[in-house]
């Protein structure tokens, strides 16, 4: 009965890490504007060295009205006038139970918010922390 017992486990324990391995964000996701409910982008989340990050792989709108690449003005650092398409936006994303924990920049306003990302029914959800409030965006799954 003991042995019993501990296959039984042993197989729903194998069952539950194929479930989340299938819950990866790894891959193609569209981002969707909360407002308008269009695509505006695609972000390729790709893992390198142990962690996760996100590039900005496509925009619905590339070039600002003088026909020039959209550039990231408003952030800081390294990033400051780098192209928006190519940007690196999610980053040094770690595995936290279900969830994956990082930063997350906004290429629209330049700011870095604590971020966790996680697979829900399909979509992938992104939540925003600056201090105690946080806001969750939803990515659509790239086709």
């Amino acid at each position: 009965m003991k042995w019993f017992c501990f296959v039984v486990v042993l197989i729903n324990l194998i069952g539950a890490s194929l479930v989340l391995a299938a819950q990866s964000p790894v891959g193609k996701w569209k981002t969707v504007d909360e407002d308008s409910g269009k695509v505006t982008s695609e972000v390729e989340i790709y893992e390198q060295s142990g962690k996760l990050f996100g590039k900005i792989v496509s925009l619905t709108a590339p070039n600002d009205k003088q026909g020039n690449p959209k550039t990231c003005i408003a952030c800081t650092g390294t990033d400051r006038g780098k192209p928006i398409l190519g940007l690196v936006v999610l980053r040094d994303f770690s595995s936290s139970g279900d969830r994956y924990k990082g930063t997350i920049i906004d290429p629209n306003d330049g700011k870095l918010y604590t971020a966790e990302i996680w697979v829900e029914d399909g979509k992938l959800m992104v939540r925003g922390y600056i201090g105690f409030f946080y806001q969750t965006r939803t990515w659509l799954k790239a086709t």
